[in-house]
């Protein structure tokens, strides 16, 4: 988006229809920061020009900026508290709203509804990042869904920033997206347009950031989401990441840390192999982990025709049950896993039947989406990993002896 002219007064005076002006501030105010030192950085910049309304927010990490028509009287640049003005604007009559200033006040009149907030010192605000030149495009369903995948396996601690982060590697007009938190790992490969020949880059995007932005984008988009990097060379990163979708567009400041080599951690073969419907699985861990104690382990006992859950806790007793799977290899095998971090990855397998990977139960398994069938056994007596564009990777839980 173009950026707004700086000599704008710091009065404004608009029209805007209720519903369109809901939803760009609360775009924008989703992704300010509810704690910081600096109160302007929890604000929402409003530019009213002839081409409309530009609604920004930025915290010298992450901006963004959407844009919506408007009746615009008097062209200018405020800005107020973002939150504040996101939770009044939601709760007003649903009717056009008339926005001006006054003296070091911004009025806002709908229906019968009238509010005055507070405007805030535009010389404390700082300089928008601008969006970076654009390096491909991606539909916007498809990023969404692959953002969404990886970042169930995102780390949350700030102390080890670099599993903080989803992992994107670029090879020509292919994506790879890993994300660990080094108990699972989550990989989604998927195809884009690069805007060049040959692009080759390694980025590290907070998962935080690019998981907001993927739940926001509009998967009915009937252009794609445009993808700008900037800063970027081919064997590291370190500038901005962008995306550019409809009206909307977001900058992150990219992670400057080292993301682990995880490919030895993925097994090619595998002693057994397991099929099973996702929802009855998912249920069925929902309704054992009851009597779970917080982050105990869930016990996974597979054999012929079917798999049999099982939980406990210290005080609370102890539940199992069994439902139907199919299971090939072994003649059985007992596994366990943290119970969270199995329902996170079944919750985004994207299939009605995941499928297990296993070798030893004390070593990692994967889960992929079903495929056509379940592989043959090769002549070394193992299953070969079938053809897939998304591996979750799951660390086992140690069981007693």
């Amino acid at each position: 988006m173009a950026d707004i002219q700086d000599n704008l007064n710091s009065n404004v005076s608009f029209r805007v229809h209720k519903e369109d002006l809901s939803d760009a501030v609360a775009w924008v105010a989703r992704m300010l920061p509810t704690k910081n030192t600096q109160p302007i950085l929890r604000a929402v910049l409003i530019t009213a020009s002839d081409e409309g309304l530009e609604f920004a927010g930025f915290d010298y990490e992450v901006s963004s900026r959407v844009r919506i028509a408007a009746e615009v009287a008097t062209p200018g640049r405020v800005a107020v508290a973002g939150k504040l003005l996101s939770d009044i604007v939601a709760n007003m009559p649903n009717q056009p709203v008339e926005v001006s200033t006054s003296d070091t006040k911004l009025l806002l009149d709908g229906g019968s509804a009238h509010f005055e907030l507070p405007l805030m010192p535009l010389d404390d605000y700082p300089q928008l990042p601008q969006l970076p030149e654009v390096t491909g495009t991606i539909g916007s369903e498809d990023l969404s869904g692959a953002v969404m995948q990886v970042a169930a396996a995102a780390g949350k601690d700030d102390t080890l920033p670099m599993l903080t982060g989803i992992h994107i590697e670029v090879e020509g007009s292919t994506l790879h997206l890993t994300a660990t938190d080094r108990f699972r790992l989550a990989l989604r490969s998927l195809e884009w347009s690069p805007a060049g020949e040959g692009v080759q880059a390694k980025l590290l995007v907070p998962a935080k950031t690019l998981l907001d932005n993927a739940r926001t984008l509009d998967t009915q988009l009937e252009e794609p989401v445009q993808i700008a990097v900037g800063g970027v060379d081919n064997v590291g990163a370190d500038g901005l990441f962008g995306l550019h979708a409809g009206n909307r567009e977001t900058t992150t400041r990219m992670l400057d840390a080292d993301f682990p080599n995880v490919q030895p951690l993925l097994p090619k073969a595998h002693t057994s192999m397991a099929s099973v419907e996702v929802a009855p699985l998912l249920e069925a861990i929902r309704r054992v982990s009851l009597v779970a104690d917080r982050n105990a382990q869930l016990r996974l006992h597979f054999s012929e025709g079917q798999v049999t859950l099982f939980a406990s806790g210290a005080d609370s007793g102890e539940a199992s049950e069994s439902i139907p799977a199919q299971f090939v290899g072994e003649d059985e095998l007992l596994i366990a896993f943290n119970a969270g971090y199995l329902r996170d990855g079944l919750s985004v397998i994207g299939t009605d039947r995941a499928v297990f990977g296993f070798t030893e139960s004390s070593r990692p398994a994967i889960m992929i989406p079903e495929p056509e069938s379940l592989p043959e056994k090769g002549d070394d007596g193992l299953f070969p990993t079938p053809e897939t564009n998304f591996t979750y990777l799951l660390m086992p839980v140690r069981l007693p002896g």
